[in-house]
Formats: C-alpha cells, structure tokens, sequence
C-alpha cells in the first residue's frame, strides 16, 4: 500500500504542574476541537466541542486494575503533537483510496505514591474523534488485572438514541430509537437473554448511534479491539452520560494484561451530515496497515449455498442421523440410518454448483457436510464437530473436483458450537484439509455457551481467539467470514482475509418473525462502522416458514430493496441467500445479483437518515458501472437522486429494479418492474420506492 505522509512534530518537553492550563487541539478543517484537563485530584479528562457549540462535557478518563488505579493523582510530564495527511489503498471496500488526515495530542502523565505513567493519546479528524491509553514498563509490577474504565462520553443533553440491549453475548436485537431520559422503558421491552439481564437494564452495546436536537449526529464505538475485552456503555440517564462497561470474564475479570500495552481506540464518528457518518473511514484509520504481504489470493466473492432451506421447510436438519438419541458416542456414522433430510450431500450441493456456474456466482457454501451436529443437537456437555470428517452422504473428492469443473470454489463451514477451546486445537488440521481439497473461504460459527465455560462471546479470551483464526487463516491463505464473534473494529484493514462479520440480528430473521424495513436502514450508521456484515441479502420468497411450522414470518423487504441491499449495506462477501428455484421464478430480478460487483473504487452518499432512507451510489472497481441503490422504511417516499457524480459529455444507461406502484412490503412484496432510460451528469431521478422498499440501478457507459 503506497501511502503519502506530511507531519509535524512537537514536544512540549518539561514538567508542567498540575495546576497547568488545559491542553487543545482542533481537526484539520477547526470543526472539532478537544480539551484535555486535570482535575485538582488530578483525574484525566476531555471535552469536545463541534462547530463552536460543545457536543461532549467535561469527562473522566483512566482505568482501574487490581493492583493499580490510574484514574487520579496524575501530573503532565509532555505533551506530544502530530499533523498527519497521507492515502493509503484498501485490498477491497467502499473506496479504491482512503485520505486519514487528522492532528494527534499525546498527553504524557505521570503519578506518585504509587508510581504511575500513562499516556492518553488523542487523533481528531474532520469526521470525528478517536483516542486510546498507552502504558509503558512501570516501575513497580509487570501485570494489571483489569477492573473497569473510567472512560466518559458525557453528552450535553437528553438526545435521541438508536442502540440495542447490552449483552456480553449476543448482538442479535432489533434496534430501539429513544432517548436517555426513556431508556429505562425501551430496554424493558425487550425480551433479553440472561446475560443482558446481567449487564443492568440501562447498558447498550457499541457501536450505537446518537442524535442531538440540531441535529448533530454521533456513532459511539471502538477500533483495533486487540487483547482487551469488548467496550459496552453503562447509561446515566439523567446525567445524559455514558461510561465504559468492559466485557469480563465469568470471574469478573475484564482482562489480564502485561506492561507495555495499549488499549483499543474509543471513537466518536461526528458530523450534522447523516450522509458523513455512512461515509467515515475513521474506524479502518484507526488500525494498523495491512499485515500480510501478498494479498493477491484475497478474492471478494459471491456466493450461495446449503443453509437458507434448513430455515425454512421440509424440516430439513444440519444432522445426517436422528439416530443419535438411540445410540449415543457413536463413532461410525455409517451404521446410522440417514434421515433422508439432510441437504448437505453429493446430489444437492451439485445443483447448487450448477446454478452458480450458470450464473456466475463464485462460490457454494455448505452447511452441515461434517461430523458433530448430532452431539450438538442432543445438548451433550462435551460437543464436539470435526473439521476434516465428513458425513457418509457428503463425498469430499467428488465434490472438490466437480467445483473446480465447473469454475466454482466450494466454501467451507465451521459452526464450532461455541467449543472454541476445542476449534483453536483443531485449526491446523482443519485448514489443511480445506487447502488439500481446495476450499479457499471459511464461514465461522459460535453458536452457544462459550467453552471455556469462564468466557462470553465478547470476553478478552475470545476477543483474541477470533483474531488468532483470522491470522492463522492468512497462513493457509484461507479467507474468514465469521457469525457470533466478537463485533468487528476495522481489524479488517490489517487482517483483510477477515472479509466480513455477523455480529448483529442477520437476515436469517426473516424466517424467524422478520425484520421490519427500519432495521437495514439503520445496520449502516451502527453495526456497518466496525466492518462488512455477512447479512446474506436476496431473498426473493418472503412469506417464509420457520423450520415448516407454516408461512407465518413476513420479511420486512420487498423484492427490489433486496436487491439494493447489496448497495447500501456493502460487503467484500456477498450471499445470494435464497433457493435456486426462488431465483428461477424472477430471472430478471436476479440478473441484478449476477451482475453487481463487491468491490468498488468509489462511493457517494446522496441522501441518508438513519432507520429512515438511505440512497448510495458505487464505482465498480473493475469497470466503468456505476450502481445506485435506495432503501425507505415502512414509510413510502421518492428517492431523489442526482446523477452529478458521473464523468460529464458521457451518456450512460440505466437499468432500474423498481418496486412496482403497487408493492407494499406486507400486502405484495413481489411486485417489482424493470426499465431502461439515458441518463448523464445533468440527470437527477426521481425514483418512487414503495413501503418498506427499494430500488436497484445500474448504470453502464454508452459506447
């Protein structure tokens, strides 16, 4: 990655008194400007204003260990300042090039009796705030057991905010809009797993997203969550105040830690813009550049596979036998009679390879071809899947070679049952055996309590047990799509075989009461900022049943915002994750999917309001396409879109996907049109999109 670098250096060397005046610093364009300050205790803090108006009050800095506290009785030693602009260049995403400008204060603090040193380092950009703690080799004791963070985002009024339950162990909720003061009611409406109960009802997860009266718009979170525990805010809501609630352990731990080290970044994403905070590469500039090398086998795909059916009839089952319930610890799973409902064998997965190889999609994920989901559906305390054993109905060798035939790449499937003791053990083995039959994309799972029983899903332990598959996964040159791992915060830049994410309530819902339309016009401001989501967009049938109890789910879509979905929510991995013989009843539809790229070299935000609408236009990386897609709420509006963007003297066509004028999410999601007209620079369409739908464009250069 060819990067450019313009800095300036300056040391404010000496001992400056408690008592020194605040420290300031202001982003490149003066929109944000920081404050950092010592209390007379001599407690760390910062404010922040934006625009001239302040956005964050006076609030508290530091962390708490057992065996050290460096919240209080600090001094300023130094402070270091720094101006960077530089261009680096992503392996994929929204954007070919990414600008990271920002001006960085480190303030060097120092505390006796015990004594103390840290250093708060701050990075103001024009989109919005990122800082972190650094701890150098202390005078006194190697290890800190980790308590708690004193770190505050004290907000200077009682603002909207769009955020889901705090829970050490699901993302999976729909998201609440409200505000401090009637938190305490959203959060009670919630149905919430034992864990969420643990956290109290007044803790939400990161990233959420926060709304002022003006409006300012602000996305809470954190980037290059590395060895610590995952951050979510305990709400003061009469205080207006958030603070850091770190994930611990089922000890209480939050984490074990060794001098030197650091801590992740806590960002705020600002701006009066919706359209910015969609726009923001702030997190990704946050971590560390690239660390692998050679990225050239780092291949953005779509793909379809063995997974949607299970959800939805024929009780078809993960499991190969019901068997097991008879005859426990089996071994041979030849001597069990099949229960001729499991979609993950020889004769259906070559249909879908044959679909994909007609439609040229890249890849065929395969849910359920190994050893183990009978021990997991059984609840056996010792579950146990193996990755290099395959069911009798799921011939590996046949099926390597019929792929690779037909131009297709076979991904692989780990659900580990939340055993990730028993999956880091398994790894070597595992991605051997996916390189020896030419498996180049690995989908993770943890579904389930975490072994080792101290952990939670986004627990210190785990934290670094995700990453470490990525890492190893690099080795193999294998690409990682991971579900119910820790959220993601943009390690996807140093790590870019990490292509995408679950960590939020996927489309996998729709079978399961459904998502109102609300929700992935929302996933974009919050859960998108930390990484590419595995969503898996396109379904095409959504009156669905769940495990054949009936169509009483209704998908919260119609059939044109599925296909804009794979513009406004982008993802370097894209499902087409409905049935071949759905997409076989719609074949212009699909000719959308077959043709959107997943790679682009630029993008534009034209209009956005969160969980309202979003339209978004993207340049394929490998041509001259240009595609728009636009998504509304429950709520029909018309998307005005303006084509400015495109090279001026060049006409284009434009194939528009559009709900049809009676399309309505409940009553006939299946309504849908295509047309063609000429467009240009000077174009700005006016495009109709019905309740709880959308509309896809593409749009090709005349020649």
């Amino acid at each position: 990655m060819k990067t450019t670098v313009i800095f300036s250096l300056l040391c404010v060397a000496g001992a400056l008194q408690t008592g020194a005046s605040a420290q300031n610093i202001s982003s490149p364009s003066g929109d944000l400007s920081l404050t950092f300050g010592l209390t007379p205790e001599g407690q760390p803090t910062y404010s922040l204003d934006y625009k001239g108006k302040n956005l964050v009050n006076r609030s508290r800095l530091g962390l708490k260990g057992d065996e050290r506290d460096f919240t209080e009785g600090f001094e300023i030693v130094s402070v270091d300042t720094l101006s960077t602009d530089r261009t680096w260049q992503p392996v994929w995403g929204e954007y070919a090039e990414i600008r990271d400008n920002f001006r960085e204060m480190a303030v060097n603090l120092k505390a006796d009796k015990p004594e103390r040193e840290m250093t708060v380092r701050f990075r103001l950009f024009d989109d919005g705030l990122g800082f972190r703690y650094e701890f150098p080799k202390q005078q006194q004791g190697s290890y800190l057991t980790l308590k708690d963070e004193a770190t505050e985002f004290n907000f200077n009024g009682d603002h909207k905010l769009f955020c889901i339950p705090g829970d050490y162990d699901t993302d999976e909720y729909l998201w609440s809009e409200t505000t401090f003061s009637s938190l305490p009611e959203a959060m009670g409406n919630y149905h919430r797993h034992s864990e969420a109960q643990r956290t109290g009802g007044n803790t939400i997860q990161t990233p959420m997203l926060l709304k002022t009266d003006d409006p300012v718009y602000v996305n809470v979170h954190e980037a290059a969550l590395v060895n610590y525990p995952a951050m979510l805010l305990d709400v003061d809501t009469q205080e207006n105040n958030m603070k850091a609630h770190l994930v611990p352990d089922r000890l209480g731990v939050a984490g074990y830690l060794q001098y030197p080290f650091q801590t992740p970044w806590r960002t705020l994403i600002v701006s009066d813009d919706a359209r910015d905070i969609l726009a923001s590469q702030l997190i990704l500039n946050l971590n560390e550049p690239c660390a692998i090398e050679d990225t050239s086998w780092i291949k953005p795909m779509k793909f379809m596979g063995v997974w949607w059916e299970m959800f939805t009839g024929n009780q078809k089952t993960w499991a190969y036998s019901d068997d097991y319930l008879a005859k426990p610890g089996v071994t041979d799973y030849t001597t069990l009679k099949p229960n001729g409902r499991h979609p993950a064998n020889t004769a259906n997965v070559k249909k879908y390879i044959d679909f994909a190889a007609d439609h040229g999609i890249e890849g065929v994920l395969v849910e359920g071809w190994n050893e183990g989901w009978e021990d997991w559906a059984s609840y056996r305390k010792n579950r146990q899947f193996l990755f290099d054993k395959a069911y009798p109905d799921f011939d590996v060798d046949e099926l390597r070679d019929y792929a690779a035939s037909k131009g297709v790449k076979l991904i692989m499937h780990h659900e580990t049952a939340a055993n990730a003791a028993d999956y880091a053990l398994q790894l070597d083995r595992a991605f051997q055996f996916m390189k020896d039959n030419g498996y180049d994309a690995v989908k993770t799972g943890y579904v389930g309590a975490i072994i080792p029983r101290s952990e939670h899903h986004t627990s210190q332990w785990m934290v670094d047990h995700v990453l470490d598959v990525a890492k190893r996964a690099a080795d193999y040159k294998i690409m990682v799509d991971s579900h119910e791992a820790p959220r993601p915060t943009g390690l996807c830049r140093t790590w870019p075989n990490w292509l995408a994410q679950e960590s939020a309530r996927g489309g996998e819902f729709e079978s399961m009461g459904g998502n109102p339309p609300s929700h992935t016009a929302l996933l974009p401001f919050t859960r998108l900022k930390g990484g590419p989501m595995d969503y898996t967009p396109g379904l095409f049938e959504t009156r669905l049943s769940y495990y054949n109890e009936g169509k009483d789910s209704q998908a919260g879509t119609t059939l044109a915002r599925q296909l804009a979905l794979y513009l406004t929510m982008p993802s370097p991995m894209q499902m087409a994750c409905d049935l071949p013989e759905n997409y076989e009843r719609f074949p212009d539809a699909f000719q959308f999917i077959e043709d959107v790229p997943v790679d682009w070299s630029d993008s534009r935000y034209l209009e956005a309001e969160p969980a309202r609408f979003i339209t978004v236009a993207r340049q394929d990386k490998h041509s001259d396409d240009w595609y728009v897609g636009a998504i509304t709420d429950e709520t029909p509006r018309t998307a005005v879109i303006d084509l400015s963007f495109l090279p001026k003297g060049q006409k284009f066509e434009a194939t528009i996907y559009e709900d049809a004028p009676d399309a309505d999410w409940k009553t006939n999601p299946q309504a849908y049109r295509i047309r063609t007209q000429k467009v240009d620079s000077k174009s700005v369409l006016r495009q109709p999109l019905a309740s709880g739908g959308g509309a896809a464009i593409r749009l090709t250069p005349v020649r």
